[in-house]
């Protein structure tokens, strides 16, 4: 595990990683990290934006957004959460620890966001600028480069309106799963032809996922 900074506040680096599944079996008397995740998608936004706009002067406001989307979204953020290994902290309960949570792309994004609220609290924004500046704001060279900071469902867009076709339709094949983790299944369809199926813990993930094979697959061809 990389170096954490270190809080002030204890309670508020426990909450970070304290999923509401936790408090219903734990009877503990405190918060979930759901308000802190609130507050950290707000702030990393706030960061990434004002870091993109000073690093990348020439960007028009369309790739500075797509680059800034790039870097907040939910496969970034759990990465990065893997990479600080959040998933050993997270506070889960017994059904979720057995549904394999600690490694659940989107409950690792949340905890990254709780964590970035829960540090803003404790330290201040500049903490909060310093902390990512080392672990995501570093990241964007690299997405520059490979031009890999456009979204999937955006590049797929584009490709399809290339060849002069309608645009790609995605419709939920099926969801699976109680209500607090749910797996839906999207497919995505090129003149209505099934191209690829994606799955994810939301809509928009799936949705996300089967661009991304679209793409794998319409490249091949």
């Amino acid at each position: 595990m990389k170096n954490l900074p270190d809080f002030k506040n204890q309670k508020l680096f426990l909450q970070a990683f304290t999923h509401r599944s936790y408090l219903n079996e734990a009877k503990e008397k405190m918060e979930s990290n759901e308000r802190l995740e609130f507050l950290g998608d707000s702030i990393l936004s706030f960061v990434v934006s004002d870091f993109l706009y000073k690093k990348y002067p020439h960007f028009p406001e369309g790739t500075l957004t797509n680059l800034r989307s790039r870097l907040v979204n939910t496969k970034t953020l759990a990465q990065v959460a893997k990479e600080l290994d959040f998933g050993s902290l997270l506070r889960l309960s017994k059904g979720e620890e057995e549904s394999k949570g600690r490694q659940n792309q989107s409950l690792l994004a949340d905890s990254f966001e709780a964590f970035i609220g829960a540090l803003f609290l404790d330290q201040g924004i500049q903490k909060v600028s310093a902390f990512l500046a080392t672990i995501l704001l570093i990241k964007a060279d690299e997405f520059v480069e490979k031009k890999s900071f456009k979204d999937a469902k955006s590049l797929l867009q584009e490709y399809v309106q290339a060849k002069k076709q309608n645009s790609p339709l995605y419709k939920v094949l099926s969801e699976e799963g109680p209500p607090h983790a749910k797996v839906f299944t999207v497919g995505v369809y090129v003149q209505n032809k099934l191209i690829a199926k994606g799955k994810g813990n939301s809509k928009q993930e799936a949705e996300k996922q089967s661009a991304e094979l679209a793409l794998e697959t319409l490249f091949k061809k």
